[in-house]
């Protein structure tokens, strides 16, 4: 079965490197449909499964920051319908990694891509994502190369470009230390300078590495994200680690955005090197519940006292 249903030429000369949207045939599996969804959330690993709500629109630096939830106790048909007409953002990650039809689909998404670059196949994890109509995805970066497929709903995506003033030097090495933490401090003014899509359904988009986002629906989604590391993401990656050391323990102040292509390789090996002793910087968090997920009431949402998750 192929799913990518229009590539072009002029696509593969700027995969990666521009933001474009591609056609694909996802729905067509019948994986994605409300009875597919619920039976896969049934069988999804807990502890691959987030469910989220925003945080405050009106927050100056992070607007619409999302909020760990804990779901036990609640039912997949209960949590389904909770994303459907409540407040909640329900990401399943890796499940088109974990479940043999979903990673069937994900190698025909990836041997198409592989096929119509003549690149080699990639290594690729992807997650489903079922968002409320009132889902707001934060601003926010991705440390991989990454796409999304879009499969149900209207969905606006907003992207900015990959300059010091949408994403600095300092914002990106704050998130590449932190597994839990990709967000970025948003300004308003940024979107004079965004490019802006209203997703359609069945359409993908690609955008270039390390490019700034942030997302809003219109009405209940349903979108696939997918994301594999590249030679020049595990570089930058590794390179930024090495900056953030050098920042935070030794007081210097280095800059990816005015350093040469050498002094880049040279950082990213010593990155690397720095991951293997205990000298790189590590500022990761834990990961908090603030609210339960409670479809008795009115948006699903029970505030609760912070706890470390654990399920």
């Amino acid at each position: 079965m192929t799913m990518i249903t229009n590539w072009t030429d002029e696509m593969t000369s700027v995969f990666r490197k521009t933001v474009f949207t591609f056609s694909h045939d996802l729905a067509a599996t019948g994986l994605f449909t409300d009875e597919a969804l619920i039976a896969l959330i049934k069988k999804h690993p807990s502890e691959l499964t987030d469910v989220c709500t925003m945080g405050p629109v009106d927050d100056t630096r992070y607007p619409n920051k999302l909020r760990t939830g804990d779901f036990t106790g609640c039912s997949a048909e209960e949590l389904f319908e909770t994303a459907k007409t409540g407040k909640v953002w329900i990401n399943l990650r890796k499940a088109m990694n974990v479940h043999p039809e979903y990673s069937l689909a994900l190698d025909q998404m990836y041997g198409d891509i592989a096929k119509n670059t003549g690149k080699k196949p990639f290594n690729a994890n992807g997650g489903i994502l079922i968002t409320s109509p009132v889902a707001r995805t934060p601003y926010h970066f991705d440390k991989t190369e990454t796409i999304l497929w879009h499969i149900r709903g209207p969905k606006k995506i907003f992207f900015y470009p990959v300059e010091e003033k949408f994403i600095s030097d300092e914002s990106y090495e704050n998130a590449v230390t932190n597994m839990l933490e990709d967000d970025l401090p948003y300004d308003p003014s940024f979107d004079d300078d965004a490019i802006a899509i209203d997703l359609q359904e069945g359409q993908a988009v690609s955008w270039p590495l390390s490019a700034p986002h942030r997302v809003d629906n219109h009405g209940f989604c349903v979108s696939v994200t997918t994301e594999f590391s590249s030679r020049e993401s595990g570089l930058k990656n590794a390179a930024m680690i090495a900056n953030a050391t050098l920042r935070n323990k030794f007081g210097a102040t280095p800059s990816w955005t005015k350093q040469s292509s050498v002094n880049r390789l040279s950082k990213s090996l010593l990155g690397v090197a720095l991951q293997k002793t205990k000298l790189a910087v590590n500022t990761k968090h834990t990961d908090y519940v603030t609210f339960k997920v409670d479809p008795k009431v009115d948006g699903a949402i029970i505030d609760v006292e912070p706890f470390e998750r654990n399920f």
